[in-house]
C-alpha cells in the first residue's frame, strides 16, 4: 500500500511562481474589470498590461539578483527551474512586451486595440512564454508553448483583415504540426529514459552510453522539426512571410523576437547536452540548417519587392544566425545568443514600427501590397527626420559598424573562431555581406531616389507612444556600443552558472 508523502507548502517554493501569476492575475483583472465596467478606453487596460508588466521585471531583477547568491531554484514540484537562462529569457521576454503595448495608443483605425481581450490574450501569451523558458520538464514546456500560440493565433485574426485570417489558419496550422511533433519526440524520450525532464534525460542517456542511438535520433528529429517550426529554421520556414504579412506590423515584430527567444532556450537546453556527448549526426544536422537557413533566407530576402515580406526573410536569416550559438555550445556562443537577441529586438522593433506608422487602409491604384519599396522613395525629401532612422534600423540589421546588431554579430563570430568552427564562421560573415545589399536597397530608394504617388510614410500622422518607441529604439540602435560590455557582464555570469 502506497505511502501518502508530506509536502510542506516551504518545499513548493511557490515564489518561483512569481513571475508568470503576475501576467496571469493581470490577464484575469482585465477581464474582470471588463465585466463590472465596459466600454472603457483602451488607454486603462493599456496601463494596466503595462503596471503588471512592470510588477514582472521587478521580480524578475530580484530573481536575478536570488540566483547569484543561492545558484538555481527549484519549485511546484521541482517543475519550474529558474536559472540564469531562465531569466535573461523571461527578461527578455517582458521588456520586448513592454515596448510592444505603447504601440496600442494609436488612431482608431487599429481596432483590435479596443477589445479589452486583446491585453487579456496578450499577458496571457507572455505567461505562456515565461512558463515555456522556466522549465525542464517537456509537459511544462508543451503546455507553456500551446497556451502562448493558442493566445497569439487569436490576436493575429483579431485583426480582422481578410490576410490576417488567412495567417492566424496558417499559423495554427503550422503550430498544430509542430506540437505534434513535440509530443511525439517527447514520447520517445520518455520511453527510453522514463522521464520527462531534460537534465534527467541527458544523465541516464549518457549513463547507457547512449545505447538505442537510433531512437534517441528519432526523437530528436521530431524535437528538432518542432523547434524548427516555432524558430521558422529552413526547411520549416514557408509559413513566416504569409503570416507577417497578414498581421499588423507591431504583432509580426512581436513575433520576430518572443516567440523565438522562448524557442531558444529551450532549444538550449534540450540540443546542448546532446552535441556535447559526441552524437556526430545532430551536429552535422545543426549545421545543415544554420547554413540552409542563413544563406537561402538571405537569397529570398533578395528578391522580394515588399518590405515587410523582405524583413520577414530577414528574420529567418538572423534566427539561422542565432541558432549557431546552439551548434558551437560554448558559455561565449550562449552568452553571444542573448547579446544578440536583444540589440536585435530594439533594432527590429524600431523597422516594423516604421512600417506601422506607415499603413494604408486602403492601397493606392497601381498598388498590389502594403510596403512596396516604391512608398518610401524619396522620402528624405519628405520626411527626413522618418528617413533617417529607418536607415539607421537598416545599417544596425546589415551589421555595419558602429550600429546594434553589429556587435551581437562580431561577438558570434568570435566564438565560432574561438571553438574552431572557422568554415561556418566564414558563411556567417558571407551571408552578412549578403544580406547588407537588400537592407541598403531600401536607403537607395528613400535617399536616391525622388518621391512617387504611390503612398508615403508622414511620421506627423504617428502618435506619441509609436514616436517614442521609435526613438527609443535608434537611440539604443546609435549607442549599443556603449551598452554591449554592461550587457555581457551581466548575461556571461547567468549563463555560465546555469551550466551553459
Amino acid at each position: 500500500m502506497l505511502q501518502p508523502v508530506d509536502i510542506s507548502f516551504e518545499s513548493l517554493n511557490f515564489i518561483t511562481l512569481a513571475p508568470m501569476l503576475i501576467a496571469v492575475v493581470g490577464a484575469l483583472s482585465i477581464l474582470i474589470i471588463d465585466l463590472i465596467k465596459g466600454g472603457l478606453d483602451k488607454t486603462i487596460y493599456v496601463m494596466i498590461s503595462l503596471l503588471f508588466l512592470l510588477l514582472d521585471l521587478g521580480t524578475l531583477v530580484d530573481f536575478a539578483g536570488m540566483f547569484k547568491e543561492n545558484g538555481t531554484m527549484l519549485g511546484f514540484f521541482n517543475v519550474i527551474l529558474i536559472d540564469g537562462i531562465a531569466i535573461l529569457g523571461q527578461l527578455i521576454i517582458v521588456v520586448a512586451s513592454m515596448m510592444f503595448l505603447p504601440l496600442a495608443l494609436t488612431s482608431k483605425r487599429f481596432h483590435e486595440y479596443s477589445n479589452p481581450e486583446f491585453f487579456a490574450l496578450f499577458l496571457f501569451m507572455v505567461a505562456g512564454f515565461q512558463f515555456m523558458v522556466s522549465s525542464d520538464n517537456l509537459i511544462m514546456i508543451f503546455v507553456g508553448l500551446e497556451t502562448a500560440s493558442l493566445a497569439l493565433y487569436t490576436l493575429i485574426a483579431m485583426h480582422n483583415r481578410s490576410h490576417s485570417f488567412e495567417a492566424a489558419v496558417k499559423y495554427f496550422t503550422m503550430g498544430a504540426l509542430a506540437a505534434g511533433f513535440f509530443a511525439f519526440g517527447s514520447m520517445v524520450f520518455y520511453a527510453l529514459t522514463g522521464s520527462i525532464e531534460i537534465n534527467q534525460i541527458a544523465v541516464i542517456l549518457k549513463a547507457d552510453d547512449y545505447a538505442n542511438i537510433g531512437y534517441v535520433l528519432v526523437g530528436t528529429t521530431f524535437l528538432l522539426a518542432a523547434f524548427s517550426f516555432k524558430l521558422s529554421l529552413v526547411p520549416f520556414h514557408t509559413w513566416t512571410p504569409d503570416v507577417y504579412e497578414g498581421s499588423s506590423s507591431a504583432l509580426a515584430s512581436y513575433m520576430a523576437i518572443v516567440p523565438k527567444i522562448a524557442a531558444f532556450v529551450v532549444a538550449m537546453r534540450l540540443f546542448e547536452f546532446l552535441v556535447h556527448s559526441g552524437v556526430v549526426w545532430l551536429e552535422v544536422m545543426l549545421y545543415v540548417i544554420v547554413v540552409l537557413t542563413m544563406t537561402l533566407a538571405n537569397v529570398w530576402a533578395l528578391v522580394q519587392s515588399d518590405v515587410k515580406r523582405m524583413l520577414a526573410y530577414s528574420s529567418i536569416s538572423h534566427a539561422g544566425f542565432v541558432m549557431a550559438a546552439i551548434l558551437i555550445g560554448t558559455t561565449q556562443a550562449n552568452s553571444a545568443l542573448f547579446l544578440y537577441w536583444i540589440l536585435f529586438s530594439f533594432t527590429n522593433l524600431g523597422a516594423f514600427t516604421m512600417l506601422w506608422v506607415s499603413r494604408q487602409k486602403d492601397l493606392p491604384h497601381g498598388q498590389n501590397s502594403d510596403h512596396p519599396f516604391s512608398k518610401f522613395s524619396g522620402m528624405v525629401k519628405t520626411m527626413p527626420l522618418a528617413a533617417t532612422m529607418m536607415a539607421l534600423f537598416m545599417l544596425s540589421l546589415a551589421g555595419l559598424p558602429p550600429f546594434g546588431v553589429f556587435w551581437g554579430k562580431v561577438y558570434m563570430l568570435s566564438a565560432a573562431v574561438s571553438a574552431e568552427y572557422t568554415v561556418l564562421a566564414l558563411i556567417m560573415a558571407l551571408n552578412s555581406a549578403i544580406a547588407a545589399y537588400y537592407y541598403l536597397k531600401i536607403i537607395v530608394y528613400m535617399f536616391m531616389k525622388e518621391p512617387e504617388n504611390c503612398g508615403s510614410v508622414y511620421m506627423s500622422n504617428a502618435s506619441l507612444p509609436l514616436k517614442t518607441v521609435i526613438g527609443f529604439s535608434a537611440v539604443l540602435t546609435v549607442f549599443a556600443v556603449i551598452l554591449v560590455n554592461p550587457l555581457l557582464e551581466f548575461i556571461t555570469p547567468l549563463v555560465y552558472n546555469s551550466g551553459f
